[in-house]
């Protein structure tokens, strides 16, 4: 009766313990083992390298003559310190190159299980469905902010190293103080990281949605890349607001003076509440799924 009792309280074996299953510390070491996480990590110190060698490879010529415009101002920017140098690195960064990064490690963490058919063994364990789905979006997250800090870190040293340190330039909002500068490069990757919940929610749930690792990934890059060109669509008018990519440039506001916080505050509302949403779905659609491989 003992026995029998322990295994109906506790909803196993006698000793099981459900939250000692799968640690975040164990899945953090599997996903760094993987290749895939390797280069990824290793794309964001090399990104600003290749950047740095770009500039240095340019001959001086004028690039302005077939219209390089606002970009082309932004360049030259970019060699007028550390600071400024990482912020032309976010600035070519962030419309894409972090979409794929955030949607790979997001992405590919449940549907890669169920590729290779270690997923039914995982729950076998058992672990828990819900436990097995947090620990997996937390390393993912984990690892999607470790990424922007490599790629913003290096930039940041990288840049200061070649061009020395100065006042950031920004070019809607004047000359910002040196030791302010750091502030602000912190906000402005604070405000990416939020907003591009949405991508690793969409992935997420595309993640545990199919068993197939690249339509996960390329799912929700896909769907990012649609939610932009529907922006700027100026047709659709007042629906724009409601695209989760419409106030993905709001934190240029940080860069202005005074500084402009009215669309970063929508941003984060919209970004936290379709992140909410689709983890959310991803949860209900996971707990009630037939895990078959």
């Amino acid at each position: 009766m003992t026995s029998s009792s322990a295994v109906d309280v506790v909803g196993g074996a006698p000793g099981y313990r459900p939250g000692a299953t799968l640690s975040l510390w164990t899945e953090i070491r599997r996903q760094a083992a993987r290749r895939r996480t390797q280069m990824a990590l290793g794309f964001m110190v090399l990104l600003p390298l290749i950047i740095l060698i770009a500039f240095q490879l340019d001959n001086g010529g004028d690039d302005d003559e077939g219209g390089g415009g606002e970009f082309s101002r932004l360049a030259d920017l970019a060699t007028a310190g550390g600071a400024n140098f990482t912020l032309f690195t976010l600035l070519v960064s962030s419309g894409f190159l972090l979409v794929v990064v955030v949607a790979l490690f997001c992405g590919d963490t449940v549907a890669s299980e169920a590729s290779w058919g270690s997923l039914r063994y995982l729950l076998a364990m058992p672990v828990p469905r819900a436990r097995l789905l947090g620990v997996k979006v937390t390393a993912a997250l984990l690892y999607c902010l470790l990424a922007m800090l490599i790629l913003v870190g290096t930039a940041l040293l990288a840049g200061t190293l070649r061009y020395g340190w100065a006042p950031l330039n920004a070019p809607i909002g004047g000359e910002i103080a040196a030791g302010t500068s750091v502030v602000r490069l912190l906000e402005i990757v604070g405000y990416l990281c939020v907003s591009l919940l949405v991508v690793a929610s969409l992935a997420f749930l595309l993640s545990v949605s199919t068993d197939a690792p690249l339509g996960a990934v390329g799912g929700a890059v896909l769907l990012q890349i649609l939610s932009n060109i529907l922006d700027q669509i100026t047709a659709l008018g007042t629906i724009r607001n409601f695209l989760p990519t419409h106030y993905g440039d709001a934190w240029l506001g940080l860069l202005s003076t005074p500084l402009q916080t009215d669309d970063i505050v929508k941003g984060c509302i919209s970004s936290l509440a379709y992140a909410t949403i689709f983890f959310s779905l991803a949860w209900w659609r996971f707990l009630r799924k037939d895990v078959v491989s």
